[in-house]
């Protein structure tokens, strides 16, 4: 039985996983039955942390990990329902903040498709990895060859 549970919770982390890492910008995808895990700050802080496999990479005000899809254009996300649930993006109510080291002129925010407020750097649209339970975690790094931390000019680290 507990065998039968751990397949059928890998299977569904596969399914998942290969919705996000589609070659194409939007896909039509199952009506999700959970809600996004992170939810939308006051005022989302992001600074910059030291990562050993990375180097110096963008983080939330926890610590955690902030991604880029390179599938989203400048300004706009193009992760949305599963995917947005695998990928929580950076959200906020009030002002985004840059904090230590982070640079204030490239932080902004953008409207998405369900009407959130979603953190960009450098004109790219910001996301934590559900993987990712710690701070510091990097696991979402290159998955689907879509995803990767983000630099402190702005960049995805492919490294």
């Amino acid at each position: 039985m507990r065998r039968m549970r751990f397949a059928a919770l890998f299977c569904g982390l596969i399914v998942i996983l290969g919705a996000c890492a589609e070659d194409t910008p939007t896909v039509e995808e199952p009506e999700a039955t959970t809600e996004p895990t992170a939810e939308a700050m006051d005022d989302a802080t992001v600074v910059v942390a030291d990562s050993e496999d990375h180097g110096e990479i963008l983080a939330d005000a926890e610590g955690m990990t902030l991604y880029v899809f390179l599938m989203d254009t400048a300004g706009k996300s193009n992760c949305a329902d599963t995917c947005a649930q695998t990928w929580p993006p950076l959200t906020v109510d009030g002002d985004a903040t840059a904090g230590e080291g982070a640079d204030e002129a490239k932080l902004d925010t953008i409207e998405r498709a369900d009407g959130d407020t979603q953190v960009t750097y450098n004109d790219k649209p910001l996301y934590t990895y559900s993987g990712d339970t710690a701070a510091g975690e990097t696991k979402g790094q290159g998955v689907g060859e879509n995803w990767y931390v983000v630099s402190p000019e702005g960049e995805p680290v492919k490294e």
